[in-house]
């Protein structure tokens, strides 16, 4: 024996659906208003620069990269194990929320931590081939270049790319997955290079000790 819902019953669920579609937040979007925070980085950046100041560039290149590789650190082995694992759904209200707020960040952390880490390189006298300090500034070379290409070349397309999903009546959550995967592993990847970023910086910091 079958029951049918009365036309009020029916008509109650339909108005709690609306009721909780119209409880649920609204993913933010890439305004201009929201990404004003990047004149912080930008311009302390800047006024470091201005001032030829080696120890405030000093404090701005090391506060952004501790912001960089820490956000690295926590998307790779916190929040990328938390996201495989949750539930269709909540992966893709997660993934709504977090693009919009991450497709600027993570450039202007590491824009504005090469840029000031090149500055304060040239105020100390490190810009140089000739060993020891060449080796360094060798792998340093090597480890930017690896950066600049993983954040401009894979991520920040990426990110453009699922952001642009997002925004149509019916996103291809089955792509998104897909490019969320690939962001994933090359945010652990990056996080790898910036370990050996510290390693290199340390031995920069602490007086060349010799590679050989």
């Amino acid at each position: 024996m079958t029951t049918t819902s009365s036309p009020s019953q029916q008509r109650e669920r339909e108005e709690e659906k609306e009721k909780e579609k119209e409880s649920k937040p609204t993913p933010p979007k890439i305004t201009l208003r929201s990404n004003l925070w990047i004149v912080i980085p930008v311009g302390a950046l800047v006024l470091a620069v201005a001032a030829n100041s080696v120890l405030f560039i000093n404090y701005v290149h090391v506060f952004f990269a501790i912001l960089w590789t820490g956000t690295d650190v926590f998307i790779a082995f916190i929040l990328g194990p938390i996201m495989s694992r949750v539930s269709p759904s909540s992966r893709r209200e997660l993934t709504s929320w977090i693009v919009p707020r991450t497709l600027f960040y993570l450039p202007t952390l590491m824009a504005v931590t090469i840029i000031a880490g090149y500055f304060m390189g040239a105020s100390l006298g490190y810009l140089t081939l000739a060993p020891p300090v060449g080796y360094y500034m060798v792998g340093v070379i090597i480890v930017v270049v690896i950066l600049v290409a993983q954040g401009l070349g894979i991520l920040l397309p990426a990110n453009f790319q699922v952001y642009l999903e997002l925004q149509k009546s019916e996103p291809d959550y089955a792509k998104i997955q897909k490019l969320m995967s690939r962001f994933a592993k090359v945010v652990t990847s990056q996080s790898i290079v910036q370990i050996i970023t510290i390693f290199i910086m340390a031995n920069l910091a602490t007086g060349l000790p010799p590679i050989f």
